[in-house]
């Protein structure tokens, strides 16, 4: 956790970018893109309606097309200002960015083992590791504090995503991981806890 940086929001909301055509293709995505579905839209919507009423002045937003469309639907919706935080990409997948698992295990054979001996500091060949996102997720949070009037939404990512709960909740790298964020959920957090809008 880092109470010491006044600029973290106490409370804030946390939306993962609507469903895309890679989702639906299995494909790990990181910091490349695919479109939203029509499905991936209708999350966004569905979104701004659950915010409508929170007070939300500021929408801080993942720079990647999927999350900037989402925030855009959002932010529109709700008369809200839209900030691009690059911090809130995704994690990195390097060279696997845009494959899918099964076409992973044929290229890279043992790397889901290398990977499940250290999950939190293994990294994507030529991409980054979910600790060394935690440190771009910890200077969103300030970034998104300092941007804010209020609370803020954060549109990101579910890997990214889990960093930036884990460090406003002072989340163990164990209990971190095992956070998920379904498309179409809005997370309402504090310091404390979090809960579903």
């Amino acid at each position: 956790m880092i109470p010491q940086d006044r600029h973290v929001p106490e409370r804030l909301f946390l939306a993962r970018h609507g469903r895309t055509t890679w989702n639906l293709e299995h494909r790990l995505q990181g910091q490349r893109d695919s479109p939203l579905t029509d499905e991936g839209v209708a999350q966004a919507h569905a979104v701004a309606e659950r915010l409508r009423d929170a007070g939300v002045l500021t929408v801080c937003t993942s720079p990647l097309g999927r999350a900037t469309q989402t925030a855009a639907i959002i932010a529109e919706r709700i008369g809200a200002e839209m900030i691009e935080v690059p911090e809130l990409a995704e994690i990195d997948h390097g060279e696997l960015a845009g494959m899918t698992w099964d076409e992973i295990d044929e290229l890279y054979p043992t790397l889901r083992e290398e990977r499940a001996a250290n999950r939190y500091g293994w990294a994507f060949p030529g991409g980054e590791s979910y600790a060394q996102a935690r440190v771009r997720a910890r200077k969103a949070l300030s970034s998104c504090g300092w941007a804010a009037t209020g609370a803020p939404l954060l549109v990101s990512h579910e890997m990214i995503g889990r960093m930036l709960r884990a460090e406003l909740r002072g989340l163990d790298p164990t209990n971190a991981l095992a956070l998920r964020h379904p498309h179409g959920v809005v997370f309402e957090i504090t310091r404390s806890s979090e809960g579903i809008l």
